[in-house]
């Protein structure tokens, strides 16, 4: 049985909901700040990543003046003052930015001469999501109103982008292939060579090995059901296959809570890195990427070194999830169903490196330059600047 709610969860829940909706349409009586921008996020508690490179940007461009609200889960409670606030400045703001589903604005009709920019998190396109699931577990309603208010969508080729907007809901129109911001460091020599003199300092026991990064997605329906199931990972088996110059890191998606436990005999090779902040970062040391169906090959492809795909779960995935495109067609590496054979192909790449991804980067990129922070920042700038 469900735990009913206390006098007070359900006072904060109408507040958040209808009171804080009334707020905005209150608000919206007042004339747009010409010079505000909103960036707001439910999934990262500070800024990071493809805000913090656009933010970056725009400080050097511009001088606009911002309100920020980051939570780090769609769990995270919101302070009554937080959300006064936040109704006022969504109701004045120019441009708002996102970075992932955000469920309080999704009601909120965006006002005329403002703009909702969605700068999502993820890297090309080949898994559902969205209105894409109709119909699946965890996808939505048909009704449903995420995500369709956006008024732009920034993404990483034209490829993708009649995905993005069926997965929206959004029209192809306001879908736009700037390039995505995260992925300009991959172009820029002095920063990779400063992280990997980072992420060395910090572990000085992968200096001169061959590393292998594991990074799959999560399993569930969203942030609130996600886990993995760690009997997959046979420890034992990585432990024995790897040799005395290998190790191999394990980095689970942020969404996991639940720590896998690696026996005190594995640790001189065998590590748990999820705590770390930035997956790209440990990109730049890793020899061989393992994934799934993690957009983190997107970027790894553009290092040009090679990928396995230990895909345990292929159909299940593909019954309770599915691809725009069939699996086996996209994947840029080699697909193996369980531990055993992903130690024995992970010995093999590590011995035969070399790879080509130009097809693969070519599809999923329209600008392989280094310069999506300086298209999206210009993309902002021109919305604030509309009349």
């Amino acid at each position: 049985m469900a735990k009913k709610l206390t006098f007070k969860q359900k006072v904060d829940r109408r507040f958040k909901k209808e009171v804080f909706q009334t707020l905005y349409k209150m608000f919206s009586l007042l004339p747009i700040n010409k010079n505000r921008i909103s960036i707001l996020s439910d999934s990262r508690k500070t800024m990071s990543d493809n805000f913090q490179f656009v933010y970056d940007e725009l400080q050097r461009k511009k001088n606009y003046s911002y309100y920020f609200l980051l939570k780090p889960s769609v769990k995270t409670r919101k302070r009554y003052i937080e959300i006064i606030q936040l109704a006022y400045n969504l109701a004045r703001s120019k441009v708002i930015l996102l970075d992932d589903f955000y469920p309080m604005i999704y009601p909120l009709k965006i006002r005329k001469g403002a703009d909702l920019i969605q700068i999502w998190h993820a890297v090309g396109a080949f898994k559902t999501f969205g209105f894409s699931r109709i119909g699946k577990p965890g996808g939505p309603k048909p009704d449903s109103n995420a995500h369709r208010n956006y008024t732009k969508a920034i993404v990483s080729s034209k490829y993708v982008a009649p995905f993005y907007a069926e997965g929206f809901g959004i029209d192809e129109s306001c879908v736009v292939a700037t390039g995505v911001p995260r992925t300009d460091v991959f172009f820029d020599e002095s920063y990779k060579q400063q992280k990997t003199k980072e992420v060395y300092e910090k572990y000085p026991q992968f200096i001169g090995k061959r590393v292998a990064l594991y990074a799959p997605t999560f399993r569930g329906n969203g942030q609130s059901s996600a886990k993995f199931p760690k009997e997959q990972l046979d420890l034992d088996q990585i432990y024995e296959g790897l040799g005395e110059e290998d190790v191999f890191i394990i980095k689970m998606h942020p969404f996991v809570k639940k720590k896998i436990s690696i026996p005190e005999a594995y640790r001189d090779k065998i590590f748990d890195l999820t705590k770390y902040p930035s997956v790209n970062n440990l990109l730049f040391i890793t020899d061989v990427l393992i994934t799934d169906y993690s957009s983190v090959c997107f970027e790894y492809a553009l290092l040009n070194k090679p990928m396995i795909f230990y895909c345990f779960d292929l159909e299940e995935y593909i019954s309770a999830r599915d691809f725009y495109v069939p699996y086996e067609e996209f994947t840029p590496g080699e697909i193996v169903p369980d531990t055993e054979q992903m130690v024995r192909v992970l010995q093999n790449q590590f011995n035969h490196p070399h790879v080509d991804y130009k097809d693969f980067t070519d599809k999923f990129f329209d600008d392989l330059d280094g310069k999506s922070t300086e298209r999206v920042a210009d993309l902002v700038i021109s919305c604030m600047e509309r009349k």
